[in-house]
């Protein structure tokens, strides 16, 4: 058996535990036989032991692994206010070897406990594992991160950002880096555009109370679909070390802006209105329970970015993400340039040079062919070849956890990417706030606005 590593989860009585770490926590200890886990709970409902328990048990048995539950019979749970110091210290006390303190917890709450950090003795190699949103801005970004390094090194920090633990997203680096008819197009001279969409059919789910201060573009663009476009955009890495890969993605964010610094003109913003989504009617956006109209908070949100580099200089890539859509669909569509001359005799104009696309659940690659043949050999076509992916055998959690576990912070986000990513979206807030950018409507279970169809993305 492997040391024991002890996971202290802080918010254990909230949501995203029940709903998330728990469950991945099972598929984890399922997968690895030889894991050994000591799991701990703290927060300020007035749980007990068995209480905490059966949530545990709970989980397990929502992914199939009652029979993992034994393997921490021994887990507690603490009543404890995580922003006193003696609460805190408390908790931590006593434990030996490795440890992981997941923040599970609303950010500024999170703030306030890793304050308290600071003067709290922690076992060697302690390993602080916080959810996004990592600050409001850039500047508290940076706050933030400073905070952070006060109490471990940056290689014991994992800012969790779950869709850089989707198998699809790393499989994105197996297409770009392993097959010659792909590595040596990747750039301007070839792509004509990338659009990074994640575009749901879920409304609100009573996530009023965050939702309605982030937002879409802070919600999903900020964090996760900036991580996408450094994937994409970065040079290739030497390593998927730590360092070398997390250098690669830093670098391609540092070039990134929003295109032509013109925000009024290249980020788009809009709410949805009553309508019917997966079946069911949804109430205005305006009109669900906890929401504060006067907020103008966007429901479907669209930035262009530019890569200022000699790779991606004229290459818009455009990032999108909105809630209450006609059907999910969450997808990277590299679209290539056209290609220069066409023989004589070819019938048929290509609007392009052939697509290659990555579907997120279930997860799938497409490429996009102009062909010809068929009744007329001399007419242009369009073809797929696609190959499945499969669902996936875990859960995207499933796949953080071990590398938290593990102390492998090469998926996670870095410091000064966390920072970048802020720098990135703020021209979009800025003009937002301002009204520079209209807020469109759309009805809940449509495409969204009629004429963003006809226009990019």
């Amino acid at each position: 058996m492997t040391t024991p590593t002890t996971l202290l989860i802080l918010g254990a009585s909230g949501d995203l535990t029940s709903r998330l770490l728990l469950p991945a926590i099972a598929q984890l200890l399922k997968r690895q036989p030889d894991r050994a886990l000591v799991l701990h709970g703290a927060g300020s409902d007035d749980w007990s032991d068995e209480r905490w328990q059966e949530a545990v048990r709970t989980a397990f048995a929502s992914v199939d692994a009652e029979d993992q539950v034994p393997r921490i019979a021994g887990t507690t749970y603490v009543r404890a206010d995580v922003t006193d110091h003696d609460s805190l210290a408390g908790l931590i006390a006593g434990i030996d070897g490795a440890l992981v303190i997941y923040f599970a917890l609303p950010p500024a709450i999170a703030v306030a406990a890793c304050e308290k950090l600071v003067d709290i003795p922690l076992p060697e190699n302690t390993v602080l594992a916080l959810e996004k949103p990592f600050g409001s801005d850039e500047q508290s970004a940076a706050a933030l991160n400073a905070l952070v390094a006060r109490i471990v090194p940056e290689n014991q920090v994992f800012r969790v950002d779950h869709f850089l633990g989707r198998s699809t997203i790393l499989n994105v680096m197996g297409v770009r880096f392993a097959n010659r008819l792909i590595e040596p197009v990747w750039s301007a001279d070839h792509v004509q555009s990338v659009l990074v969409r994640y575009d749901e059919a879920l409304a609100l789910e009573h996530r009023a109370r965050y939702y309605d201060k982030a937002g879409a573009l802070i919600d999903m663009i900020q964090s996760h679909l900036l991580q996408v476009l450094a994937i994409l955009a970065m040079e290739q890495p030497a390593d998927l070390d730590e360092v070398d890969l997390r250098d690669a993605m830093a670098a391609a964010l540092r070039a990134t802006r929003i295109l032509g610094d013109d925000p009024a003109h290249s980020t788009r913003r809009a709410r949805y209105t009553a309508g019917t989504s997966d079946d069911r009617p949804v109430p205005s956006y305006a009109d669900e329970e906890g929401v504060d109209p006067s907020r103008g908070t966007e429901t479907l949100a669209e930035i262009t970015c530019e890569v200022q580099t000699a790779r991606w200089a004229g290459v818009p890539f455009t990032l999108r993400s909105g809630k209450a859509l006609a059907e999910r669909r969450a997808e990277i569509v590299v679209t290539f340039r056209p290609v220069r001359h066409l023989p004589g005799g070819l019938t048929g104009t290509p609007p392009d040079g052939g697509v290659l696309r990555f579907t997120l659940g279930p997860d799938r690659i497409d490429l996009e062919l102009n062909v010809n043949g068929g009744d007329d050999p001399f007419a242009l076509r369009r073809d797929v070849l696609s190959t499945p992916l499969g669902k996936g055998t875990l859960l995207a959690y499933t796949e953080v956890l071990s590398e938290i576990l593990d102390g492998d912070v090469a998926l996670s986000v870095r410091a000064d990417a966390a920072e970048q990513c802020w720098r990135i979206i703020q021209p979009a807030l800025d003009a937002w706030r301002a009204d520079a950018v209209p807020l469109q409507e759309y009805a809940a279970g449509s495409t969204g606005p009629a004429d963003w169809a006809t226009s990019r993305g």
